[in-house]
């Protein structure tokens, strides 16, 4: 039972991420190999490789055993009283090995596979955070890059519109306030343009130092989020089925229990056997022999036993306790893809009417039925709203991989391959 335990955990570190994931396209993300090949040279990923290398060797270590073979050497004169001119070179030797009782090899391979099984799913889980992590970089970056974009287009726009409003000042037929309105409107979009492209760098050099290597493209992609398709439940059992975190802290428990059988199983110590060879008297007399002896076991032993127990207590309720943070996570992260993906459609919407009302104002004043000011505002709240449809539209797409990714349809992270 123990071991079949074992082999579903290590399977479940090595499941590769679900076809589905990796033959759809998703052009708002960096290209599939780039993103796994970052991602697999992401240090703490290499470190968790390097955990697992370790483990390995620890359950070859268990499998060996603690005991080793003990060779004694003695050399020794004896001496006669009664007759002190007699003197015999003596010699002992002896060969010796602690034998494990039955059933302490098992529990110490089975000690040793859950180790694997653990270290393959902290792998897993470094992988999966990491891609968590360049995610949350790589939209932060499509984010301020669609920001410093739409300040862009807005300097543009402002730009005509001044020029514009300058030469109906010069024929007389604008203000010099409808002209010092424009200027300050063009005035603010350019700060507005200069925090942007300071925002943009910042966002754009943290996710190339995170992730050298990885192509960034040269426009925002115009991908439009998808819903999530079948029922939540099936969402939230594909992401409790494949998360590393949940299966680390059960391969954990598992490994807590094993060691509280073993600690149980050394209350009674392990014998030692030996072969006794000698010869005495100055080889007038040959000795062979068997040795064997036991430890006697103390209060520290019991002691041991009762530490790995509670020990095992602990891991099973923080197993508990990580399900139930995962069953919220999960449930919480498929209720926000609907919930943003609705905002970017009520965002989508807002942008299009206001936009709508720009354009009507802006024909307003060139019919001489609007003001500057009316028609400045109206250009500003436009400039808002599609900045905000945008921000929503990249948002719902950020969750919505970030649900693929945790059920394990997105990339293909397989370490074995």
């Amino acid at each position: 039972m123990i071991r079949r335990k074992l082999i579903a955990a290590a399977l479940l570190a090595a499941l590769p991420l679900c076809a589905i994931g990796a033959e759809t396209s998703h052009p708002e993300l960096p290209p599939t190999d780039a993103a796994v090949r970052v991602l697999r040279d992401f240090p703490p990923v290499q470190a968790a490789g390097h955990l697992l290398r370790a483990q390995e060797a620890n359950r070859d270590k268990l499998v060996a055993g603690p005991h080793e073979w003990n060779l004694r050497l003695t050399r020794q004169q004896r001496e006669v009283p009664s007759n002190p001119t007699q003197r015999y070179p003596e010699w002992d030797a002896s060969l010796e090995r602690a034998v494990r009782l039955p059933g302490k090899g098992a529990l110490d391979a089975s000690l040793g596979a859950a180790g694997v099984a653990f270290a393959e799913l902290g792998q897993g889980d470094a992988l999966h955070e990491a891609s968590r992590l360049l995610l949350t970089h790589w939209f932060e970056w499509l984010r301020q890059k669609e920001a410093l974009s739409q300040c862009q287009a807005q300097v543009r726009l402002l730009e005509r519109q001044s020029r514009s409003v300058q030469r109906r000042v010069e024929l007389g037929d604008a203000s010099r306030i409808e002209a010092a309105q424009s200027g300050a409107a063009l005035a603010q979009a350019a700060a507005q343009l200069a925090q942007a492209k300071a925002r943009e760098a910042a966002s754009r050099i943290e996710l190339s130092r995170r992730f050298p290597g990885l192509p960034l493209p040269e426009n925002t992609p115009d991908t439009l989020p998808g819903q999530a398709e079948g029922r939540p439940e099936s969402w939230r059992e594909a992401i409790l089925a494949h998360n590393h975190e949940l299966g680390m802290a059960r391969a954990e428990s598992l490994r807590a229990r094993l060691e509280a059988q073993r600690s149980d199983k050394e209350r009674m110590p392990d014998p030692t056997i030996g072969l006794r060879m000698g010869r005495e008297r100055g080889g007038e007399e040959h000795v062979a022999g068997l040795t064997l002896s036991f430890p006697l076991p103390g209060a520290a032993r019991d002691a041991t036993g009762r530490i790995a127990l509670a020990q095992a207590d602990a891991a099973t309720a923080r197993e508990a306790a990580i399900l139930r943070k995962v069953e919220a996570e999960a449930e919480a992260l498929e209720q926000n893809v609907r919930a943003q993906h609705a905002a970017w459609l009520d965002s989508k919407e807002a942008a299009e009417r206001q936009g709508e009302a720009a354009d009507m104002m802006a024909r307003a004043y060139t019919l001489g039925e609007g003001s500057l000011a009316d028609m400045l505002m109206a250009r500003r709240l436009a400039f808002e709203a599609r900045l905000s449809a945008q921000l929503a539209r990249l948002t719902a797409l950020e969750y919505q991989d970030r649900l693929l990714l945790d059920a394990h349809k997105l990339w293909p992270l397989d370490m074995n391959d």
